[in-house]
């Protein structure tokens, strides 16, 4: 994630940023939108993981939210544990307005501890015609729509350098086997394969993920992801170790097992598209193309470019998504401004404003492509609403935020453990099931 947890995170203390302009104006109450500025004197708090060039496209929606409202806003990170740092403002009586979450589980979480306001009658409606009912499904508890899904992932995506490739003399391939294949003749050109952002645990699990969904298929992937199938079933096993082929070779990892550990998501972006390259290729959602883009000045298409996460063993290519879901606050102290901005949020408009920037895929279907900045994001943003309610769900963002959304903790720490040790899939996989079933039981 981007979740979790999405991508560019700068560590759990909490800091205040840019506050927008504040506005004055008169007239009732009116949707996000309407122009008239009635919600002027009014600070929206807006608490989530993004920093760096995500958190300043963001800004740019939240601009735009009170040049149209009047309201200003406030954003305040959480780092990688958005429900303990949200949890605690809460107690402390200093709750944020809207928060955006990464992790389906937390989602459920807050909505089950009735932190959550249900959402106004207009993002429901949005929500019904404009997105795909899985996003609408996602963002409920109970029949009860709490989240508004804004920003999405598609997680299937490997990038790579297309001077890497050619030099090697591969093409991107289409297959996982092909895909190692292809690394090896990258590495025999003199880099690394891939890079591997292992010291951030939630980049292992979407590497699980996509090997999982395409080799035991979607029916097995819903029952794990809702812990109806234990962790130590076969298929689990079979895919750690289809996944422990690659942790294992030395030649396929920049800078080998520790390297992969101690390296984060940008640097493995770093690794691929810097200014020194140590690897051709580096696994992760679309939100690389971001990284790529405004801090390495690469031009996305020519400089950097993505082949699908290959099937493996002959199956379907996986589709794997995420996304941050806006939810509000019943204990905000402007939570009605607070549900403006969602409505905001919800339409064509504000998504627009970040699609340009780069780094950012809509689930809103009405959304035109011709927002995209380039040919590539634009053909990811359109692979995403064509797979509609076939996409699956980051797993570990469905799961308790204990198992699949925190730091040093259950999945992600112990597919950190695989990787610095692959050489036994049972015994990873029985740990897993030990830490999914607390998680799961509390």
């Amino acid at each position: 994630m981007m979740r979790r947890r999405v991508p560019l995170l700068t560590g759990s203390v909490l800091l205040p940023l840019a506050l927008a302009a504040t506005a004055c104006g008169g007239g009732g109450d009116v949707s996000a939108g309407g122009g008239d500025k009635s919600l002027g004197g009014q600070t929206v708090t807006v608490a989530g993981v993004w920093s760096g060039s995500e958190l300043k496209n963001f800004q740019k929606v939240l601009d735009a939210f009170t040049e149209k409202t009047g309201a200003a806003t406030r954003f305040v990170s959480t780092g990688d544990n958005v429900s303990t740092v949200v949890g605690s403002k809460i107690e402390g009586g200093d709750a944020p307005d809207v928060v955006m979450v990464p992790q389906v589980g937390v989602l459920q979480q807050f909505a089950r501890e009735g932190w959550l306001q249900p959402l106004s009658k207009s993002v429901r409606t949005s929500v019904g015609s404009d997105y795909a009912s899985v996003w609408k499904n996602y963002g409920s508890v109970d029949d009860t729509l709490y989240g508004l899904y804004f920003k999405a992932a598609h997680k299937s995506t490997v990038w790579y350098s297309p001077t890497a490739l050619e030099q090697a003399g591969v093409k991107p391939p289409t297959s996982f086997d092909e895909m190692l294949t292809a690394g090896r003749a990258v590495s025999d050109s003199g880099l690394a394969a891939f890079a591997v952002a292992g010291q951030d645990g939630w980049t292992l699990t979407d590497w699980f993920e996509n090997v999982y969904l395409s080799q035991a298929g979607p029916e097995k992937y819903d029952a794990l992801a809702a812990h109806r199938l234990k962790w130590t079933d076969d298929s689990v096993v079979k895919a750690l170790t289809t996944l422990g082929t690659l942790f294992k070779d030395k030649q396929l990892l920049a800078g080998g097992q520790k390297g992969a550990l101690n390296t984060d998501f940008p640097g493995s972006v770093e690794k691929v598209f810097g200014p020194k390259p140590e690897a051709g290729m580096v696994y992760e959602g679309d939100f690389v193309a971001g990284v790529a883009k405004d801090q390495f000045g690469k031009e996305i298409g020519k400089d950097a470019d993505f082949f699908p996460f290959p099937g493996v063993d002959g199956n379907t290519a996986p589709v794997v998504s995420g996304g941050d879901a806006a939810v509000v606050l019943k204990d905000g102290k402007h939570r009605a401004a607070g549900m403006k901005l969602l409505e905001y949020l919800a339409s064509p408009e504000a998504a627009a404003l970040w699609a340009k920037q780069g780094g950012f895929l809509s689930p809103n279907k009405k959304l035109d492509l011709g927002a995209y900045g380039d040919d590539v994001t634009r053909a990811t943003a359109k692979s995403l609403i064509a797979a509609g309610d076939t996409v699956r769900f980051d797993m570990s963002d469905q799961a308790p935020a204990a198992f699949g959304g925190t730091k040093g903790v259950g999945e992600w720490k112990l597919l950190q453990d695989f990787l610095r040790d692959p050489s036994d899939p049972k015994a990873t996989a029985a740990a897993l099931e030990t830490a999914a079933a607390k998680a799961y039981k509390d």
